[in-house]
């Protein structure tokens, strides 16, 4: 019996990897390309090689509360090369956040560097914007590296940016 349990549960792996489909930038929308690109020029600028993005680095889900899809691009995971930092340093990583317009067309709100991020419960609200809550580099709360610095926002079409004091 434990063998025949074993053996349901690799082809079952099996079945999971075949079905994992590779990274291809082009099945998003001409402005989360936009974005993919970035990690295109930052590797050719340094000699790096190939860019290899990891299955998750965009997630799609309706920030704004508008019913579209908006996009986060996160790089923590992408690869210039055998490279593993060149997307990401002391004060994380960097992330793209982009949103879908009225006429369809995505804007980028967020760019910058993330240690983490959590994508607050949604809203009581119907339509009311999500909150991200960011996990940042010491510094972006007056502090230094390795301290704590938590900032939260709520994602609409109006681009945005965390500011050091």
């Amino acid at each position: 019996m434990r063998h025949l349990i074993l053996l349901l549960a690799l082809i079952a792996s099996a079945a999971r990897a075949e079905d994992a489909k590779p990274f291809n930038p082009s099945d998003h929308p001409p402005g989360v390309q936009q974005a993919l690109r970035y990690a295109n020029e930052e590797c050719t600028s340094q000699d790096g090689g190939e860019v290899t993005f990891a299955p998750g680095t965009v997630r799609r889900i309706d920030l704004t509360g508008d019913g579209r899809d908006d996009y986060i691009v996160d790089f923590s995971e992408t690869k210039c090369g055998d490279r593993e930092t060149t997307y990401c340093g002391t004060g994380g990583c960097v992330m793209n956040i982009l949103v879908t317009l009225p006429d369809g067309g995505v804007r980028k709100v967020f760019d910058g560097y993330v240690r983490s991020y959590t994508i607050m419960a949604p809203p009581v609200k119907r339509g009311a914007a999500r909150t991200v809550r960011f996990d940042l580099h010491g510094s972006y709360c007056g502090g230094f590296g390795a301290q704590a610095c938590v900032k939260q926002k709520a994602i609409t079409a109006t681009p945005f940016a965390f500011a050091q004091p």
